[in-house]
């Protein structure tokens, strides 16, 4: 069965986005910064091939409906700017949204997953054969990943910022995990930090 990545970007201060994110800007107000690794990897070839080896990798991504309503919107994903930023895979992987009700009318052909996190994930894996499952975002949707055991692997991209507000990561976690720190990658624009998830995290 496929591995269950959480994947994410995050500031020092751990923030994924600057304050007030929406349609029009997914990252929100100066949020660029915590996304500088992805910007500068044409420029950097160690981000490059960390973000080109990311994305080979993904089988099916797993997205919430505040993250689609930006990819789906006029500033979100094109024919330049898609999964895996401007160097993708050369076909779009299965997306599936999780939401409470699916949108009328689209501009994306993903999948809409009404029923929970759980048959989300179950669809993905299925979808990505011996691929990844890619879990991008936004934060609710990776904390409650997390919570629910539903994560093998978590992988954050640590930016040297200090944002002061936005979208906090790990919010809604409320419980202890434990992981096991796997791989540590540091340019100068970022330190790529992976996790495994510990088996016994949630014994008793």
């Amino acid at each position: 069965m496929s591995t269950v990545v959480a994947d994410i970007s995050m500031s020092l201060d751990g923030y994924v986005t600057g304050p007030e994110p929406g349609e029009d800007s997914g990252l929100g107000q100066g949020g660029e910064a915590i996304q500088g690794w992805v910007f500068n990897a044409k420029d950097s070839p160690r981000d490059r091939q960390f973000l080109d080896e990311a994305s080979s990798g993904t089988g099916a991504v797993i997205m919430g409906r505040n993250t689609f309503d930006f990819v789906d919107g006029p500033n979100g994903w094109n024919a330049e700017v898609s999964y895996g930023y401007d160097q993708g895979p050369p076909e779009l992987p299965p997306v599936f949204v999780v939401t409470h009700a699916a949108p009328e009318d689209p501009r994306h052909a993903f999948t809409f997953i009404t029923d929970g996190l759980e048959p989300a994930v179950t669809a993905a894996q299925k979808a990505a054969g011996d691929k990844d499952v890619m879990i991008m975002g936004g934060a609710a949707v990776i904390d409650q990943a997390l919570v629910a055991g539903l994560v093998d692997q978590l992988r954050i991209h640590l930016s040297p910022v200090l944002m002061g507000g936005g979208t906090q990561l790990f919010d809604l976690i409320d419980e202890r995990i434990l992981l096991r720190q796997d791989d540590v990658v540091v340019t100068g624009h970022a330190t790529h930090l992976t996790y495994r998830i510990r088996e016994d995290s949630w014994a008793s």
